[in-house]
């Protein structure tokens, strides 16, 4: 690897890069429109570890971003933008959770693809970035809406199922519909396609 592959610069995007961060964060604000339902109904069946499993659905617009754009900052700009739709839209769980969850999920997606210097996009790559977004947040979460009163194990096997969410419904789900967009020829000019 030579060295001008690594010392990208941040927040180079072009205007197709920008519309298609916007686009997936407004895709995700609808989709978490319809997921609130489904948490009520999971949590009616089997409280906050049913809840747990539909985290990784939550941060999979941000991955998939990175995985077709490939450039420093991309989680920075997609996440930001997608808290501030979600923010504005307005959400149950208060427009404060919308800026720390999105803090959360680009400082560690950027800490992993920088670590990997933005060379490796392989499904376990990807798997390992969509379960280690989420215990930062979770940490937060806790506080924020009272997660602490659980009983400890309870809190545990949350976490646990909630990291597992990340890993496959965020991680494993955005290289399989990355790769599905990439064979349409959509993503021709993006560097998920010229780059394998």
């Amino acid at each position: 690897m030579n060295s001008s592959s690594f010392q990208k610069k941040w927040f180079a995007f072009t205007t197709q890069e920008i519309i298609l961060m916007a686009m997936l964060a407004a895709v995700n604000a609808v989709l978490t429109i319809y997921i609130g339902p489904v948490n009520k109904l999971l949590n009616s069946l089997g409280g906050p570890i049913a809840t747990s499993t539909t985290t990784g659905i939550y941060m999979i617009y941000g991955l998939l971003a990175y995985y077709i754009i490939r450039k420093p900052g991309t989680a920075v700009v997609t996440f930001a933008i997608g808290g501030t739709i979600q923010a504005l839209t307005g959400t149950v769980y208060g427009i404060p959770s919308c800026f720390v969850a999105a803090a959360c999920y680009m400082i560690v997606a950027e800490t992993i693809f920088a670590i990997f210097r933005y060379q490796k996009w392989s499904a376990g790559v990807l798997m390992l970035v969509g379960g280690a977004m989420v215990p930062l947040w979770f940490l937060f979460a806790a506080n924020m809406f009272g997660y602490t009163s659980w009983p400890l194990e309870v809190l545990g096997i949350a976490l646990v199922v909630r990291i597992l969410s990340g890993v496959l419904l965020c991680g494993l789900v955005t290289k399989v519909l990355g790769e599905a967009l990439v064979k349409t020829g959509l993503l021709r000019r993006f560097a998920a396609s010229t780059k394998g």
